[in-house]
């Protein structure tokens, strides 16, 4: 290959890449901006921005959370669901718990998804004055979760329980196990030194009903973390204490909820739902 050719080559490849980058690198993303200017979609391309005052206090598609400095949520207002991205609705750090149905043994530095569950029902039963008793909780907030040892049969199941352990209660935490004893024999709290993973891990559902007052959105996390929706049945559950905080009649309260309850996305998808920022705006515009 002559030297003339190999001009002639990196010339093409460089007009082709200075042609390619002007089209795809400048002229497609100007077009898609173009495009997202259009009214009806305008809102949507600049991130759905919703002021007060002139001034932006978050997003209709981004939940976020409504405490004061020290995390303790503020009565006067609707409370998100719970987030698990970043420190809370980080649009950063976008993400689950990837905690599943069977973290139900708390670690050292980690709560397992069954007492995440149930040490929020208890903190929403608290502060909206509703029982946060449900399945699988003990009356502190914690899974209800005991190790049995013993002899097991040929499919794993303890025949006579020699020793009975409330895993997720250290004894440095707790006066008494939540249960007594367990197919008569007594129950410990768990001790750190204690190898309680070589008995048979099993969930004591306990005598709450099977319908909790706090509704499972106000336990849970949404899988993006940045949910800004609420259910109806957990706004309803938070009007006595809005109004109550803000000394106005509930029933006004309850007016605005259905004022921003959405309902299922072409009338199929989805739940019903409310946006909690819209909602706390609307409160305070009152």
């Amino acid at each position: 290959m002559n030297i003339a050719n190999l001009i002639r080559q990196h010339a093409a490849a460089l007009r082709a890449l200075l042609v390619l980058t002007v089209i795809l690198g400048i002229g497609y993303p100007v077009f898609i901006w173009l495009v997202a200017q259009i009214p009806g979609l305008r809102g949507n391309a600049d991130g759905s921005l919703i002021e007060v005052n002139g001034k932006p206090v978050g997003s209709s598609l981004i939940g976020q959370s409504f405490t004061d400095a020290e995390g303790n949520p503020l009565p006067r207002y609707f409370q998100s669901r719970p987030s698990a991205a970043g420190d809370g609705y980080d649009p950063m750090a976008t993400s689950a718990s990837n905690l599943g149905p069977e973290s139900v043994v708390d670690q050292p530095d980690k709560p397992s998804l069954l007492t995440l569950v149930c040490s929020r029902s208890a903190a929403v039963g608290e502060l909206d004055g509703v029982s946060g008793a449900r399945p699988y909780c003990t009356g502190d907030g914690v899974g209800a979760v005991l190790s049995v040892l013993g002899p097991r049969d040929n499919r794993g199941n303890v025949i006579h329980p020699t020793k009975v352990i409330s895993v997720n209660e250290p004894c440095d935490t707790t006066k008494a196990p939540f249960l007594n004893s367990y197919e008569g024999v007594r129950v410990e709290c768990r001790q750190s030194d204690h190898e309680y993973t070589l008995g048979l891990i099993v969930p004591i559902r306990g005598d709450a009903p099977a319908n909790p007052q706090v509704p499972a959105d106000a336990v849970t996390a949404s899988g993006s973390g940045l949910d800004p929706h609420i259910s109806p049945a957990y706004a309803d559950l938070q009007v006595n204490r809005v109004a109550e905080a803000r000394g106005i009649n509930p029933d006004l309260v309850r007016a605005l909820v259905a004022d921003h309850t959405e309902g299922r996305t072409l009338g199929f998808f989805g739940e019903p739902r409310v946006n909690v920022l819209e909602l706390n705006i609307a409160l305070d515009s009152l």
